[in-house]
């Protein structure tokens, strides 16, 4: 991958930052506008798997993809945001083996391409890059495209797409209130925005019944055949399996690869996603594809690298970009279940931005985390500063203090660790930009 410093393709998206507004604007008359412009490619894609959700979206997706080359079929991949390139936004589909990230000098191309069928007119930055997206895709022969929402679902700029062959919806929880409404059940309306009539559906672990509630009775509106988590389809742990059931019967698959009990009802998400889809998929592309998943920056172990080798020898340290009280659950769920097997002091290294719920994903880790060290973010003007952050932690009821840098907090707690004692575990997150900056700095980004 080439360095952002040396990206072409970064240095045409600077100057459309420079030129239009950040965030989201959501409507679909623009980016209707200008893939009209570009001759509608997002017409010409192959069948699309169209995935919204608070969270869980990037875990279904890469398990999607995992399941499908593990079958031999090429996918593209579309997700964002990016942890440190933008190249990441953009998995170009190869038969017969695995996808790879965009080259520079093609997406410097479409960028190009995309800003000049605009003609400077009023647009977000989103808005351009998901054209960007319909314009590789369609040119670029795939068995399937796996599309990721930025935003809520209903004005999303990914929801142009008319037929796609099966939408999910991942679990909903309280995000992004100012764009999307603060009670779950509106959220909810927003994400089931990207049902189409008579497209199946898939509906992943709901922890809200008023948000199941919502996604099934606008799938029954639609007339959408539609399947749910916990009803039609489930996975659960079995001997150190995964048994996966539905309407079809039993699948005896490997535990996923990405770790967390939470990962198991994604998987499973994606496994009767990708049945809707109609493409033939065998158990045993279901087992490689579960054995061989990857999805950086989610409960992503740092084994090496110069942030790793900061912390005190035999440190078991972790990044998670999990940023709102739903995924502060499902995070602090996981680190439980890793005391369980190797007990060892929970340490967690946090920066947020500044539109998220502190307190709300601090909560969670309440009798587990023994400190956290909260940080700035480099990656956002948005980031709140790590004084502030220390109280909503306190709030929370969790020992707090802040730090300057990650490396800081990493060795303040090489300085607070005794040498005869256990090595302890260290969870860095709170933030998808911050996950971004600790991989760059670590020389470990996503490939």
């Amino acid at each position: 991958m080439v360095s952002v410093a040396a990206s072409e393709a970064a240095a045409e998206i600077e100057k459309l930052l420079a030129l239009h507004p950040k965030g989201f604007d959501l409507s679909l008359d623009r980016i209707t506008r200008l893939l009209a412009a570009l001759g509608d490619p997002h017409l010409k894609l192959p069948p699309v798997i169209h995935v919204a959700g608070t969270n869980g979206k990037g875990s279904v997706s890469a398990f999607c993809r995992s399941i499908l080359e593990a079958g031999g079929l090429s996918v593209h991949v579309h997700t964002s945001p990016h942890l440190v390139n933008w190249h990441e936004r953009y998995r170009l589909g190869v038969k017969g083996g695995r996808g790879q990230f965009v080259e520079d000098a093609v997406l410097a191309d479409a960028v190009r391409r995309v800003a000049a069928a605009n003609g400077g007119q009023k647009i977000t930055v989103f808005e351009i890059l998901t054209a960007v997206t319909f314009l590789l895709f369609s040119e670029h022969p795939a068995d399937v495209a796996i599309i990721e929402v930025g935003l809520g679902g209903r004005f999303d700029a990914t929801n142009v797409i008319p037929h796609p062959a099966v939408a999910i919806i991942m679990p909903i929880s309280l995000d992004h209130q100012a764009y999307l409404g603060d009670r779950v059940e509106l959220i909810a309306a927003e994400k089931a925005g990207i049902m189409k009539r008579g497209v199946p559906v898939v509906i992943g672990f709901q922890t809200e019944d008023a948000a199941r509630d919502v996604l099934i009775e606008t799938a029954e509106r639609l007339g959408c055949p539609y399947t749910v988590y916990g009803q039609d389809f489930m996975a659960y742990e079995e001997y150190g399996r995964l048994v996966y059931q539905d309407e079809f019967g039993l699948a005896d698959l490997p535990l996923p690869r990405l770790p967390g009990r939470h990962q198991y009802a994604n998987a499973a998400a994606a496994i009767r996603a990708v049945k809707a889809t109609g493409l033939a998929v065998t158990e045993h592309a279901m087992e490689t594809g579960l054995a061989h998943v990857e999805w950086p920056g989610r409960l992503q172990r740092l084994t090496d690298g110069a942030l790793a080798r900061l912390a005190p020898r035999g440190s078991e340290i972790w990044v998670d970009g999990g940023h709102n009280p739903g995924a502060g659950q499902v995070i602090a769920e996981t680190m439980a279940s890793f005391e369980e097997r190797d007990a060892r002091p929970l340490f967690l290294v946090t920066g947020m931005i500044n539109t998220k719920d502190p307190v709300g994903y601090f909560e969670p880790f309440g009798g587990l985390a023994e400190r956290v060290f909260t940080v700035p973010i480099r990656g956002s003007d948005a980031g709140l500063d790590p004084v502030a952050l220390a109280g909503d932690a306190a709030g929370a009821g969790l020992d707090a203090e802040p730090f300057s840098s990650v490396g800081d907090a990493l060795g303040e707690i090489g300085r607070i660790t005794a040498e005869d004692a256990v090595p302890p575990r260290i969870l860095i997150g709170g933030s998808l930009y911050l996950v971004g900056d600790v991989l760059a700095d670590n020389g470990t980004p996503p490939a």
